[in-house]
């Protein structure tokens, strides 16, 4: 089968010789890897050299016995060419692409997770505040996903959380100061200011570009680089190598 998306390329590796095998993640079609023949031998072949989080528009020939397809066509559609003109953006933008080749399974559509890498990298062309952005993604991804935290009441007693809370990595979301557990003696929950969670909920309400307008105060931004960054590797159990440059 003849198949024709938009696809945003998130690693690339060399094939024999003259090949060379790409992993893009498609509008249409989810994570789709295939083998690029001859790409290296004769760079004119494709109309790109599929670099990473290259936005390309491919055409490929889906093998039904294999998850390796065969690219015949390749053309380079937006490059990003800020994000990589600068060594911070470029380090957020491979976070990215590790964060969704490790989340999204092969071969299954995702759109909103597409349309979010694509406003994510985008946003880092230019927008001033990298670790907002990060944030912003981290919190949607595992949204769009369905690895998010249970952040709306309590997991324990299922209550609305006042006051004192706290954020259990085991039990993948708040504790309430109400619910003293064995957990909580062993020091395995993690303090959280209330701004924290409002913030989480509110950007997991709002279009990217409403999100985009919060304001994050000190405490928030270390609320969320620790939890967030925690929850994932804890929940992934796969640590993600691009966050520590981050």
């Amino acid at each position: 089968m003849i198949l024709k998306t938009e696809g945003i390329v998130l690693k690339t590796f060399d094939l024999r010789e003259t090949s060379r095998i790409a992993v893009f993640f498609t509008k249409e079609y989810g994570k789709v890897k295939g083998v690029m023949k001859g790409i290296r031998k004769d760079r004119r072949k494709f109309g790109s050299h599929v670099d990473k989080f290259s936005v390309n528009d491919i055409v490929y020939y889906q093998y039904r016995r294999s998850d390796l397809h065969l690219i015949s066509q390749c053309d380079l559609k937006q490059f990003f060419f800020p994000v990589r003109e600068d060594y911070r953006r470029t380090l957020a933008a491979h976070y990215a692409l590790e964060l969704v080749d490790t989340i999204v399974p092969a071969e299954e559509p995702n759109v909103k997770i597409y349309q979010l890498l694509l406003d994510y990298l985008k946003g880092l062309e230019s927008f001033p505040d990298i670790d907002r952005l990060v944030h912003i993604f981290q919190i949607k991804i595992l949204l769009f996903s369905g690895f998010r935290p249970h952040i709306d009441a309590c997991v324990k007693c299922r209550k609305k959380v006042e006051g004192k809370a706290y954020f259990s990595l085991k039990a993948g979301g708040l504790v309430c100061g109400r619910c003293p557990t064995r957990e909580a003696r062993e020091s395995n929950l993690t303090p959280i200011a209330r701004g924290t969670v409002a913030t989480m909920l509110h950007i997991e309400a709002s279009p990217w570009e409403k999100s985009l307008r919060l304001g994050l105060t000190k405490t928030v931004r270390g609320d969320l680089k620790y939890i967030l960054n925690k929850f994932l590797v804890y929940h992934l159990e796969r640590r993600i190598r691009t966050a520590a440059y981050l």
